[in-house]
């Protein structure tokens, strides 16, 4: 009989987004647990991953930028974050591969956690009030505003409400913008906007044939060869095989962007939808 897998193997074999959505839920069980046994809720270890707005504070926690979008306050900040995360990266997978998808998050991230930090600094509004931002939304908000760009017209239906996904992506930001005024969370709103806007960005220049990611992946590639994966010994003439045949399939999907780019997702065939969605799950 073949034993069964251990978790650590499940995990792996998992997709980037699956595996984001268990880091995050590993997080904030790891953080209630804590906090529960030895109170670190309010002092000690969580506030060093949560991001701080106060500027000095910042420079002595800067890995904060990073860590606080794997912190929620609560189980329904974290099951909502994760229901839109899986909802509109899957938009996102179906179009590119996995490394895109995981810059785009990441920096999102990063983008929605300067404007939370610069807005608190340098808006009179926020003069005399202080706290702190966790939270997966920004990132969200950058992949959901990345997505209506590239499938503007795919139809999607909440309970009867049948809508195009910018349409959604517009309901979206527009609530942010209503609730601005109310300064008990103006900070975080501005850092959804802020992953909004870069999502945006991210979107725009990559149909005009611009990675603004690609320094991330590189930098990525390069903490990777600190855990370099052991593959088995191929010939050369089935390496080169293969090589021929990515280069081929990406040539495909890049012609097939370019043709959403111009005309939007629904100019797609249905063998060229089918094409994407089984490269996206590759």
């Amino acid at each position: 009989m073949r034993p069964q897998a251990s978790l650590l193997d499940q995990f792996k074999r998992q997709d980037v987004m699956t595996k984001i959505i268990i880091i995050n839920g590993f997080v904030f069980l790891f953080f209630r647990i804590s906090s529960a046994l030895m109170g670190w809720s309010s002092n000690g270890l969580y506030p060093w991953f949560a991001l701080p707005d106060d500027l000095l504070r910042f420079v002595t926690q800067p890995w904060s930028l990073l860590t606080y979008s794997f912190l929620h306050s609560g189980f329904f900040h974290l099951l909502f974050n994760m229901i839109w995360l899986s909802f509109f990266g899957r938009f996102v997978l179906n179009l590119f591969p996995a490394r895109r998808f995981l810059s785009l998050y990441l920096l999102g991230g990063l983008f929605a956690g300067v404007v939370y930090v610069v807005s608190y600094n340098i808006f009179p509004a926020f003069l005399g009030t202080s706290g702190q931002l966790v939270g997966a939304s920004g990132a969200v908000m950058a992949v959901m505003a990345f997505a209506a760009l590239y499938s503007p017209y795919a139809p999607i239906r909440i309970f009867f409400i049948s809508l195009k996904l910018w349409q959604l992506a517009a309901i979206m930001v527009l609530w942010d913008l209503i609730r601005l005024p109310e300064m008990n969370n103006a900070g975080g709103l501005l850092a959804h906007l802020g992953g909004a806007a870069f999502g945006y960005y991210y979107a725009k220049n990559l149909q005009r044939g611009k990675d603004i990611g690609l320094w991330f992946d590189r930098m990525i590639d390069r903490l990777l060869i600190l855990w370099p994966k052991r593959t088995p010994k191929r010939s050369k003439s089935r390496r080169q095989s293969t090589s021929r045949t990515q280069d081929s399939k990406q040539q495909k999907i890049d012609a097939i962007l370019d043709k959403i780019g111009q005309s939007g997702y629904d100019s797609l065939t249905k063998e060229e939808k089918d094409f994407l969605f089984k490269s996206g799950r590759d």
